[in-house]
């Protein structure tokens, strides 16, 4: 009598059991998160908050831009202009993004966006330029050659506010295991320049939804889905930077009304990039001085 053949393992489950990461959904988080950057104030009166994006073609840094445009405007919002491809870099110029408050107010932090990391993209040298201020609004990035002190947007006294408070490296998620040799050794060579600075650095993870299914049927799973997980550790060690600064964000692509899940997931990155930017302008000269160049 023959013995009953056994049924095959179940496939493991690509979720683990719990979030290995806790985030609040509730609508009473997502407000009090909200409200806590629009309360944020420098502690010195009229100091500016610079956040610096940069990452490959196409990583979504534009979109993360008009994302938190979004969510602090409350209503949908293009400012940044977004190419609905990743052929060559859309954004050719240095460019400032300033948020408006009130009818005569801003909010007291600003995002800027450069072209991006690749073979014909931004110079890895401008980017350091950038970070100590010495590049001046709409300067457009030559793949070519860097920017000359002699240019006229060579900037040759930068202000405290002209300098960068937080680097913001944006990947998306599905191209990290991917990712040219080059463009990483570009990216680890800017946050090597940041650190001498000491501006923090943060990673922004995007097309989360693209990337894995299980966060595109239900976005609260981005901390129980086991390959995000992976490719933020994946990044992590690629580039150098700790995963308690990496944020996976779905970024507003298609959508034309706003989702609360998103903007949780984006007000907790942007939460984290404040906090981080003003512990560097608190540190004062150690965060803002100019090194020799």
């Amino acid at each position: 009598m023959g013995g009953r053949s056994s049924s095959p393992d179940p496939p493991p489950s690509p979720l683990f059991s719990e979030p290995w990461r806790t985030i609040n959904w509730e609508d009473k988080q997502r407000q009090s998160d909200l409200q806590h950057v629009k309360d944020y104030k420098p502690q010195t009166v009229g100091q500016q908050l610079r956040i610096l994006l940069h990452g490959p073609v196409g990583a979504g840094k534009s979109s993360f831009i008009n994302s938190v445009l979004s969510v602090l405007h409350g209503r949908m919002y293009r400012q940044a202009l977004v190419e609905n491809n990743s052929r060559g870099c859309f954004t050719k110029k240095y460019t400032t993004y300033k948020i408006q408050k009130g009818p005569q107010t801003f909010y007291p932090f600003v995002f800027n966006d450069i072209m991006g990391l690749a073979k014909e993209g931004v110079p890895v040298d401008d980017v350091k330029l950038a970070l100590k201020g010495h590049v001046k609004e709409d300067y457009a990035f030559n793949p070519e050659s860097t920017l000359s002190v002699d240019n006229p947007f060579y900037n040759n006294h930068p202000t405290a506010n002209d300098k960068v408070h937080v680097l913001v490296c944006v990947v998306p998620a599905n191209t990290v295991a991917n990712m040219k040799q080059e463009t990483v050794d570009k990216i680890r060579n800017i946050r090597m320049e940041a650190s001498k600075l000491s501006i923090p650095q943060v990673g922004i993870l995007t097309k989360i939804d693209e990337a894995c299914p299980e966060i595109k049927n239900d976005l609260r799973n981005v901390y129980k889905a086991k390959y995000i997980k992976n490719k933020m550790e994946q990044f992590s060690v690629n580039v150098g930077i700790p995963m308690n600064c990496i944020f996976p964000v779905k970024n507003y692509h298609e959508e034309i009304n706003l989702n609360n899940n998103i903007d949780s997931l984006i007000l907790s990155a942007l939460t984290n990039i404040i906090n981080l930017g003003d512990d560097c302008i608190n540190m004062g000269s150690s965060c803002t001085s100019e090194d020799s160049d």
